[in-house]
């Protein structure tokens, strides 16, 4: 697997992650607390923030022609 390759897995499984975070922080905990509040918000920030990595490296692995 290549790093351009390994690099689009990463950041969809993340993605992912960041999905099940928000998820079970907002909807499936079992109790509210701050703490799983504060793990949505966690999974909201990283959902946003995936992205932009990853079109950020796309660019950087043209330019370089990874």
């Amino acid at each position: 697997m290549t790093l351009k390759g390994f690099h689009i897995v990463f950041v969809t499984v993340s993605l992912m992650l960041f999905a099940f975070l928000i998820v079970w922080g907002f909807l499936l905990a079992p109790e509210k607390t701050t703490l799983a509040t504060a793990m949505g918000v966690t999974g909201i920030v990283g959902a946003l923030l995936m992205p932009l990595y990853g079109v950020y490296f796309l660019r950087k692995a043209r330019r370089i022609h990874l």
